[in-house]
């Protein structure tokens, strides 16, 4: 079992930036692929972004492309999603998930999910 909890939401203005991070416990987290996705308020829950267990690959929704990064750190058992330019359009709250690749992220298959952090974005 994996234990997610994410971290490092707030309340920002339009262009500022955010780093979100995951921090998993309960088993090593090397083999799976990592991922982010958010849900608004009134919306569905959407893909962000992923990155594959050796973080040699990556893939985001062309919302954020350009604008956010996600990263990991195996040693430590946690990723992260660096958000600049921020727009109040990504005001949502931000799960972090794992599953074995980045296409079935993608897709919208997840084996654990987080709480979600809240991300707020006045304009």
């Amino acid at each position: 079992q994996v234990q997610l909890v994410e971290s490092g939401g707030g309340l920002v203005q339009a262009g500022d930036s955010l780093r979100l991070s995951c921090a998993a416990s309960g088993r090593t987290i090397g083999t799976y692929a990592m991922g982010w996705f958010r849900q608004a308020p009134g919306k569905e829950r959407e893909f962000v972004a992923a990155i594959s267990w050796s973080g040699g690959s990556t893939d985001y929704a062309d919302s954020v492309k350009g604008r956010f990064t996600i990263s990991r750190h195996n040693a430590k058992n946690t990723a992260y999603l660096q958000m600049n330019s921020l727009k109040p359009e990504d005001t949502a709250l931000y799960y972090c998930a794992l599953h074995g690749s980045v296409a079935t992220l993608r897709n919208g298959v997840v084996s654990y999910w987080g709480q979600g952090t809240q991300v707020t974005v006045s304009s």
